[in-house]
């Protein structure tokens, strides 16, 4: 193969057609021999299969067969009889096969930046000044805004003819071909401007001509799991190309961090730096005057698209290197490395060696509970000169001290591929810190975070039921020997007069005057009790930190405050709680700021006389769905009802998914006593006629003393007027 693969697709006949780019950049097509396979239990009966080779394979596991086909529609046939007849596993997508079967790898030697990537973003108008509708034939794309290479076109509709339309798709067909890009970017990719485009392209008579190899894009209905969430989306796969969709980049991002309040463009690019929040040039339009802005003011509205398509080439790039070193990295395309999980990925080094040894593969066992990592919170309230000390990849170290592999592992490869993965880690690391370039450091330091993620997440696939080699007794031994490790720390930190203020699986929190200006004398000490191939590493230094419960508190550092965990976090809270609860951390913190005692009898004396503005009590959500869908969906009897959807049918013109909506609670009336009965836009306030509910805005301000009152030493009204010494009102 010359040149580095940066695209594969297999066509109907079961040819590999790849995409390959020369060392001048320039992309050539080619194609290459390709043979669709499964696994089998046992040998297929009642044959002949023309076309179809069968290959026992070494080793006693479950899966003892390979059937390899020599064209596409001979293997689909043999698939469709073997289905209910034998045990049967069948790598998907075929493109993860070819890369497995040649040992090739998307991208190679490509450096991040030499990746052409193609940012799309496109903007609508409805005929009623609604939610633009690609199903109503009056509605338009007015434009679509391309970038690539840091240089953008826009491409906009001429006049509002169905003609004009028709040739603004064909124009889109035709730059992008030209653009030839690796991959096409965009926010909310997936459930807006692909799908918009296919509606529209569908009524023009304009096919979806968007991949390589002369090929059309096709969709399907398809869903992401993002933590204890599913998201459904209509998936589109384009030929030889990566769709990579920054609106899940962002969610699967946010899992760990927990840091935003909202996942729209704008705030998100915010949030990252890529735009600045005060004094920015960049161009703002309300959702429902985006036509308007269309038609009178034209620069207005380009500004507007070229800052959409500049924040989602800087969201992606920040977001998206670590997926397109798991490309490089594993055997499986850009675009499923966005949307599959670590276990798929580990799976694929695994079956890559079973392949190619002809070995027998087992299927997945059955994961009895063990328990987990010593989480635990010693000290709760605020403290001072705080130390962070870390096991560096706690877990990975321990399984490579125990030197076993997975019972199922009858090549024995897990422990030599996790050592490799460490070797290449360490090797990047260092070149994170002593390559001659930035542009070579920060390649670096995205290929060691990429391998520090994937090493670290050998030790979960172990515990997760649906791994094919995990081994539940031995992540339970990992888990165990993890808890007493810590144990030991916990107890040599204390034995050298430390307090133990936070542990959780792998780190320690803990305030020592005595070391605080000297932490690695601190670390010497206690280093010399841990087993060889366990390193402690000293992480942070910090002047406060504020203890709440296990796995939330907050940190000082040189002023800047880090929140760890959900509960000290003001995600979707009406903005007079959220005030409360950055001044409660700021004080508690001593980074300053106003005491939250003060600020609490102001609001309950506001409240008491509803003197607190209407805004200060109004939560603000992001759309998640089109609000005539969500009409649509009550009217058939749906649930649930949600305020903030309930709000959206009120406003008009009506506001689009992925709009801010702001709404607050009027007072209950007869059968009105849910909120998402009484909720009522922001933007419709009225005193006089439509109050606010201050009885329940008090409510949530006693609920927040429940939780935070004792740190700053004031009752809720509740437990004031049930205290013994004041006797209790009847």
């Amino acid at each position: 193969m010359e040149g580095t693969l940066c695209g594969v697709w297999i066509d109907g006949e079961g040819r590999a057609r790849v995409s390959l780019a020369g060392d001048d950049g320039v992309r050539r097509e080619a194609t290459m021999p390709f043979e669709p396979f499964a696994w089998l239990s046992s040998m297929p009966a009642g044959g002949p299969f023309p076309g179809m080779d069968f290959d026992r394979l070494a080793g006693g596991a479950a899966l003892g067969v390979l059937a390899r086909a020599r064209s596409l529609g001979v293997y689909d046939d043999f698939l469709k009889a073997a289905r209910g007849t034998w045990a049967l596993d069948v790598l998907r997508p075929l493109e993860s096969q070819f890369l497995l079967q040649h040992r090739a790898r998307l991208y190679g030697d490509m450096v991040f930046h030499r990746l052409r990537r193609c940012q799309v973003d496109i903007e609508t108008g409805s005929s009623d000044e609604g939610f633009s509708d690609a199903t109503r034939p009056g509605d338009r794309v007015l434009a679509i805004g391309m970038r690539c290479e840091g240089k953008s076109q826009l491409l906009l509709l001429e006049d509002m003819s169905d003609e004009a339309e028709r040739r603004l798709l064909l124009e889109f067909n035709a730059r992008l071909a030209a653009l030839d890009p690796d991959v096409i970017e965009g926010h909310n990719i997936f459930k807006f401007d692909l799908d918009y485009l296919r509606v529209r392209g569908h009524m023009r008579r304009v096919a979806c001509a968007w991949g390589r190899f002369g090929q059309k894009a096709t969709f399907r209905s398809s869903r992401l799991k993002v933590a204890e969430r599913w998201i459904d989306f209509p998936r589109c796969d384009i030929p030889g190309r990566a769709v990579v969709d920054t609106y899940l980049l962002t969610l699967l991002n946010d899992v760990s961090t927990r840091e935003l309040n909202s996942y729209g463009l704008k705030e998100v690019a915010i949030h990252f730096g890529i735009t600045e929040e005060e004094g920015s040039l960049r161009t703002y339009i309300e959702g429902s005057q985006i036509a308007r802005v269309f038609e009178s003011d034209r620069a207005r509205f380009c500004a507007y698209l070229e800052d959409d398509l500049r924040e989602t080439e800087g969201l992606s790039g920040l977001l998206l290197p670590t997926y397109f070193e798991q490309a490089r990295t594993f055997p499986i395309p850009l675009q499923e490395a966005t949307l599959r999980g670590t276990t798929v990925k580990i799976d694929l080094l695994f079956l890559e060696e079973y392949y190619h040894a002809r070995e027998s593969c087992p299927q997945p066992p059955e994961i009895r509970p063990f328990d987990g990592g010593y989480t635990r919170s010693f000290n709760e309230g605020v403290f001072r000169h705080v130390l962070h000390f870390d096991v560096a990849s706690l877990y990975p170290s321990l399984l490579l001290n125990i030197g076993r592999n997975p019972k199922n592992d009858s090549l024995g490869v897990f422990i030599p591929l996790l050592r490799k993965l460490l070797q290449y880690r360490l090797k990047y690391k260092q070149l994170a810190r002593s390559a001659p370039s930035e542009e070579e450091r920060s390649e670096a330091q995205a290929r060691q975070s990429s391998f520090k993620i994937l090493i670290n997440s050998f030790y979960g696939y172990l515990g997760f039921s649906g791994a094919r080699f995990g081994d539940g007794d031995l992540a339970a031994e990992v888990t165990r020997r993890g808890r007493e490790l810590l144990q030991q720390l916990i107890d040599e930190f204390g034995r050298h007069g430390c307090r133990l203020l936070e542990a959780d699986t792998d780190g320690l929190y803990l305030s020592s005057d005595a070391y605080f200006e000297r932490p690695e004398e601190l670390l010497a000490k206690v280093v010399p009790i841990l087993p060889s191939g366990i390193e402690l590493e000293f992480d942070g230094r910090y002047e406060a930190m504020f203890c709440y419960k296990a796995k939330n508190y907050a940190l000082n550092e040189n002023g800047r405050i880090i929140l760890r965990g959900s509960a000290l976090r003001s995600r979707g809270i009406e903005p007079y709680l959220k005030k409360l609860t950055d001044s409660l951390i700021r004080f508690l913190l001593g980074v300053g700021g106003e005491s939250p005692a003060s600020l609490v009898a102001r609001y309950r004396a506001a409240l008491a006389d509803r003197s607190l503005p209407a805004a200060e009590v109004a939560k603000s959500e992001i759309l998640g769905m089109n609000p005539d869908a969500y009409e649509r969906l009550i009217a058939g009897g749906g649930k649930p009802r949600r305020a903030s959807a309930e709000v959206s049918l009120q406003l008009s013109p009506r506001p689009r998914m992925g709009d801010r909506v702001s709404y607050y609670i009027t007072p209950k009336q007869k059968g009105r006593a849910n909120d998402w009965q009484r909720a009522r836009p922001l933007a419709l306030f009225d005193a006089q006629s439509h109050p606010y509910d201050a009885d329940h805005y008090a409510a949530k301000l006693e609920d927040w003393l429940e939780r935070y009152g004792r740190f700053i030493g004031i009752e809720p009204a509740a437990a004031r007027r049930t205290d013994p010494a004041q006797g209790e009102l009847l």
